[in-house]
């Protein structure tokens, strides 16, 4: 469509151009500024586009804070987290019957005006009840939330990139609900109900017990028990698509399931594993059980590879 009326548009001037050569040659000169534009916009790759995203990101003005707050929960309470579009988030259990939250918040923008309005809205909240507490990212990424809190909120600011990177400590025996972005998470020392989704994540996961279950879109996980009993039912470790590692430790009691969905294979380096019923021990799928069973361990990937691996215990 676009071309046909560019067409039609070239045919009508042509005769117009005509009467005058100079009006010709600022047609034809107009021209060919046209189609390297078009040019130069379909041959643009993403690595180039991401490039130039990057450089228009390096130029707006950079503002971080830090906020922290300390909430009193119960052993065997629940926390949730709603991460940020963009971010970290750090678990860490601890023996304190109390939460601790501490969030490095960075914002980008034109002008210092900008950055106190995106301040304003840009952050998180939280929502305490006697035995759950929710840790809320709040921001321009929330439609709802700024149709409620921003009505009048300039247009141009809602797509400038900001991320929160949070650290958080929680009761060593804590259910926790975490829904992330794009960012790395990094969570141990809790024992409980787990659940974790992100969209993109390098995820490591030091776990010693409870029911876990965490889905990432992409990127990696990376899951180590140092414990050769497992203190709960065990996990489901889902990943659409990248890399999940397994490091277990000698003697490690437990039933394992594994399988590659798509593209990939297993790569089974942990020689304890023993074939627990068919197909047993393959590259794509494995049915078996370490040493004398026990908590039922399932991973599954899309596309990608599964390690499972001996943990190296440091001596020193």
């Amino acid at each position: 469509m676009f071309f046909k009326s560019f067409y039609l548009s070239i045919r009508c001037n042509l005769w117009m151009m005509i009467i005058s050569r100079s009006d010709f040659t600022r047609f034809v000169s107009a021209l060919v500024v046209i189609f390297v534009a078009l040019a130069l916009s379909v041959s643009s790759s993403p690595a180039e586009q991401k490039a130039a995203n990057a450089t228009k990101e390096a130029l707006l003005l950079t503002r971080k804070t830090t906020r922290q707050e300390t909430r009193r929960l119960g052993y065997g309470s629940t926390v949730t987290i709603i991460g940020a579009p963009q971010g970290s988030i750090t678990i860490e259990g601890w023996p304190r019957s109390e939460v601790a939250v501490t969030a490095d918040i960075e914002l980008k923008a034109d002008t210092e005006e900008d950055l106190n309005r995106l301040a304003t809205v840009n952050g998180f909240v939280l929502d305490d009840e006697p035995n759950h507490l929710r840790v809320l990212t709040v921001g321009t990424h929330d439609k709802v939330f700024m149709r409620r809190a921003a009505k009048d909120f300039p247009k141009k600011l809602l797509s400038l990139p900001w991320k929160i990177d949070y650290r958080i400590r929680v009761p060593a025996v804590t259910d926790l609900e975490i829904n992330a972005g794009r960012g790395p998470i990094n969570l141990k020392g809790v024992e409980g109900a787990i659940r974790l989704s992100a969209t993109e994540s390098e995820t490591y996961l030091t776990l010693t017990g409870g029911t876990v279950s965490a889905t990432v879109a992409s990127g990696k996980i990376n899951v180590t028990i140092p414990v050769r009993s497992w203190r709960g039912s065990g996990a489901d470790m889902r990943l659409a698509a990248g890399e999940l590692s397994i490091q277990l430790p000698a003697g490690f009691n437990g039933d394992i399931d594994a399988e590659i969905l798509r593209l990939g294979k297993i790569e089974n380096l942990f020689t304890e594993l023993q074939s627990r019923e068919r197909p047993g021990i393959t590259e794509r799928v494995i049915k078996a059980r370490a040493g004398a069973g026990g908590a039922f361990f399932k991973f599954t990937v899309g596309d990608g590879t599964i390690s499972i691996r001996k943990l190296e215990i440091d001596e020193k």
